[in-house]
């Protein structure tokens, strides 16, 4: 009963808010990211590789808006950055309403983008900063889940919404949820840290004014199940049509989110109680197996199993790694963590397609596929050198 007591709360009213914005913010994100290339093509002729431009660039833009607010955002201040984010966010979402060009679009794309990188690294570091620290595992693990609601979500009202009103209603439904994302976060509150940045340690142009130190190692195994993972993200539909599973393959996304929903509350609690690597090493097995069962898909429940033990790997990875990167970190330097984390997530899956695209005419989606899935095992040894060992040695010292 004592125990129950003095367990911190997790879920506060600024936890469900920030997670809340979360959700807004990708939510949008995911939705143009299914229709701005058709867009594209559809009003001003734009050929596949400018489609594939106007998709794209978006990533980059947000990579720039993180890799420069990561070194600013406690001098500036992690609420004041969050809504000068939001704020951003919302004027640049409303250019989609002007029509000038693809040239313009493309413009639009990436200040967009860069807004989105501001306003979301804002959200990862303040809700970083909220979650106790005996629960930051179990704790990110929730707030990430807002991030695979929005994966799952957004694809699906963009889509369903291409094939039954008109694009400038979607155009107008994101400038809507930028709105009611502005006006939510009013309600969070956030403490100021004790220690701030001084000025000497933001000067000059060193690169650990942009990337954090610490985050490194583990944000490098990120970036390259990232990678690994941008080859589903990009090439699924392709190859259900490839297969004829196409029917199958419109429900992939939902039962990878499923899996992630499912596991997530349990997988935060035992990376808190055990350490990383009893979430780590299952998680490389299952995301491994996932993409190996990919590529030898040959009926629909296979590719939907597929789905399934790629949520519970990646899925899970996605959130162990961030909360590693954040518990690795001082207080004063969460919001450069958090940053880093995102700059190499965002690389691995925003250049993970482009760079794939060259394998494949030269190979099969499914051998594509069965060889990142051992990449993926692969990367599991990368894990014990980077990380695995250090986190082993740290939970032999507790335990003792």
């Amino acid at each position: 009963m004592e125990e129950k007591v003095s367990k911190p709360k997790l879920w506060t009213k600024d936890f469900i808010i920030v997670s809340s914005v979360n959700f807004l913010l990708t939510l949008v994100f995911y939705l143009l990211i299914v229709i701005i290339g058709v867009y594209a093509v559809d009003e001003y002729h734009a050929s596949a590789s400018q489609a594939g431009l106007v998709t794209g660039i978006f990533i980059v833009g947000t990579l720039i808006g993180r890799l420069f607010i990561g070194r600013s955002i406690d001098s500036i201040g992690r609420k004041r950055t969050l809504f000068i984010g939001l704020i951003l966010y919302i004027l640049t979402t409303s250019l989609y309403f002007i029509h000038l060009g693809i040239t313009f679009l493309l413009i639009t794309r990436l200040l967009h983008g860069i807004t989105l990188g501001i306003a979301s690294t804002a959200t990862g570091t303040i809700v970083a900063q909220i979650i106790p620290n005996r629960r930051k595992g179990e704790g990110i693990g929730y707030y990430s889940m807002s991030t695979t609601l929005a994966t799952a979500i957004g694809p699906f009202i963009g889509l369903y919404m291409s094939q039954h009103t008109s694009t400038q209603l979607i155009f107008g439904l994101c400038f809507a949820l930028g709105i009611f994302s502005l006006i939510t976060a009013f309600f969070v509150s956030v403490l100021p840290l004790e220690t701030a940045n001084k000025p000497s340690e933001i000067k000059g142009l060193k690169l650990s004014h942009f990337i954090e130190p610490k985050a490194v190692p583990i944000a490098l195994i990120t970036l390259v199940i990232a990678f690994c993972y941008s080859s589903v993200l990009s090439f699924i539909n392709f190859y259900a049509i490839e297969i004829n599973m196409v029917r199958a393959a419109s429900f992939f996304f939902l039962v990878y989110s499923l899996a992630v929903l499912v596991s997530r509350p349990f997988t935060g609690r035992l990376m808190d109680v055990k350490g990383a690597n009893y979430v780590m090493y299952p998680a490389f097995v299952l995301f491994a197996a996932g993409m190996l069962l990919l590529g030898f898909a040959h009926s629909s429940t296979s590719l939907l199993v597929a789905g399934i033990f790629i949520g519970l790997g990646f899925g899970n990875m996605q959130s162990c790694t961030q909360a590693i990167a954040v518990k690795l970190t001082p207080p004063q330097r969460m919001g450069l963590a958090t940053s880093t984390f995102f700059i190499f997530l965002d690389a691995g899956l925003g250049f993970g397609p482009y760079l794939l695209g060259f394998a494949l005419p030269y190979s099969s989606y499914s051998t594509l596929y069965i060889i990142l899935g051992a990449v993926v095992l692969i990367s599991s040894a990368l894990y014990y050198l980077l990380h695995g060992k250090k986190e082993r040695a740290s939970t032999n010292v507790l335990a003792r």
